[in-house]
């Protein structure tokens, strides 16, 4: 996020001194990291908690197609910075995945058909497939479907538009950048504290990890990306848009496969259903990753509780920010999601063995002798007060900012990076109106064209975004490959 926002002024205003402090020895090493998360160019291609079914049984497309839309803007962003020499080959930080989503049961299957027969008919989802047929998904997928019942019922759906994503190495190339262009990236340096100064700048106060200096930059604009630490620093900044906001640490694992001959075997993001009383994050799927040129296969998320924010951080992030604010909130959200307790308990009670099952449920002819378990990012869901229910868990991502525009922030998880050119737009939008309407939106719309007007509203644009920046990240070339 902060990696892209700096890039995005940088474009719009060059002549603008830009800082970034990052308290570690590289950047993207928390939840950017390759293997800090899965990779998922989120669309909602595949994922259904982006359509969730409503009480009376119905579906709604909205949410996904607003997904799927603000990835186009992502998409869109990278090709031009590939065009331009920012980026390098795209195959280093994005690969053709398709996308599919696999399900068991009849009332799954009846689900998941009603949402394939909504959703093909939007442009953004036109090549969505769907099918019941054992050999057409074995050809999809075929570890899904080696020593499964005979008489087992299951249906899936794919989409060959779907990428895996390395935003760690996205990360790095854009500080990269950033510094070619004259950026400030202090490496190191931990900001501990935001102090707000009479004439409306502020004070950033940071100490250097390595020692013992101490560093104050001011600044007419902070923007607090700092994944898990986000919270306190912005409850520092003591602006009021961030009474009531509380933070609920989830670390993730997943398990990992390396080898060559079951690899080659699973070209595919697939995702299932979250089994009933989990959460949304819960969702199970069995992905292909790339990262540092490596495929790998990725299966979770398992969850597992440590009150650290960040993957690096404290046992004190959690109680350490619990304020008078937020307790009411953090409280009430105690006292209700108990399924996500449960879950939580479940996961941390979970032995290997079982752990192998939930794999064997999307891979039945998984050894445990190929999977290793490895730790992801932390991802703290958002905790806020909500005028019926007191306080709410949300499961998402919530921008921050000052009344007066002069600080923003990023709280939550997922979709996250995937839509990172979004919420950083939305972000320039709050705080900079009056530019952004003169001065940048012009600018901004040469390098994301479909940034005020969307696509999914026009079939034959549509195709020709998705085809266009399908051939600039090379995108098209590794599906005919494949």
């Amino acid at each position: 996020m902060s990696a892209t926002l700096g890039t995005l002024i940088k474009q719009v205003q060059p002549d603008w001194s830009v800082t970034i402090l990052e308290s570690r020895s590289a950047v993207a090493t928390e939840s950017s990291n390759g293997w800090n998360n899965a990779g998922t160019g989120h669309a909602a291609l595949c994922e259904l908690n982006y359509m969730p079914e409503a009480i009376d049984g119905t579906l709604n497309v909205d949410k996904a197609v607003s997904i799927n839309e603000q990835f186009q803007l992502s998409r869109q962003w990278w090709s031009s910075l590939v065009r331009e020499g920012v980026l390098n080959d795209p195959s280093s930080f994005i690969n053709a995945t398709p996308h599919m989503t696999f399900v068991r049961g009849e009332e799954n299957i009846a689900y998941l058909r009603r949402r394939w027969e909504l959703l093909r008919d939007e442009p953004l989802f036109s090549d969505l497939e769907f099918s019941e047929d054992p050999e057409q998904i074995a050809q999809w997928a075929p570890l899904l479907i080696d020593r499964r019942a005979k008489d087992e019922r299951f249906a899936a759906t794919r989409s060959e538009s779907g990428t895996d994503v390395d935003f760690g190495s996205l990360s790095v190339q854009l500080i990269d950048h950033l510094k070619a262009q004259g950026v400030d990236v202090e490496m190191s340096t931990e900001v501990r504290r935001l102090r707000r100064l009479p004439d409306g700048t502020w004070d950033v106060l940071a100490r250097n990890r390595n020692g013992y200096g101490r560093t104050r930059i001011n600044a007419r604009f902070v923007f607090v990306g700092a994944g898990g630490g986000a919270l306190s620093l912005l409850q520092s900044s003591k602006i009021p848009e961030i009474k009531g906001f509380g933070g609920f640490p989830i670390s993730g694992k997943f398990l990992r496969c390396d080898n060559p001959e079951i690899v080659r075997q699973h070209q595919a993001k697939v995702y299932g259903k979250a089994s009933v009383g989990a959460p949304p994050m819960s969702v199970p799927h069995l992905d292909t990753r790339v990262v540092d040129g490596q495929e790998s296969l990725l299966f979770g998320p398992y969850a597992g509780f440590s009150p650290n924010f960040l993957k690096k951080g404290s046992w004190w992030d959690l109680p350490g920010s619990i304020r008078l604010h937020n307790l009411g909130p953090m409280l009430k959200v105690g006292l209700t999601e108990f399924s996500l307790e449960k879950y939580l308990l479940k996961e941390l009670m979970a032995s290997r063995e079982k752990q192998m099952e939930t794999l064997r449920e999307y891979m039945p002819a998984a050894r445990a002798e190929d999977w290793s378990m490895i730790s992801a990012g932390q991802r703290v869901q958002v905790m806020k007060k909500d005028p019926e229910k007191g306080g709410v868990l949300q499961f998402g991502t919530e921008l921050v900012t000052g009344a007066d525009g002069s600080i923003a922030g990023l709280l939550g998880a997922s979709p996250g990076a995937s839509t990172a050119v979004h919420a950083m737009l939305d972000i320039m939008q709050r705080c900079f109106p009056e530019k952004f309407e003169h001065e940048w939106r012009e600018k901004i719309v040469e390098r994301v064209p479909s940034y005020g007007s969307g696509l999914n509203h026009d079939r034959d644009v549509a195709a020709a975004s998705l085809a266009e920046t399908a051939e600039v990240l090379g995108l098209s070339r590794q599906a005919v490959e494949a």
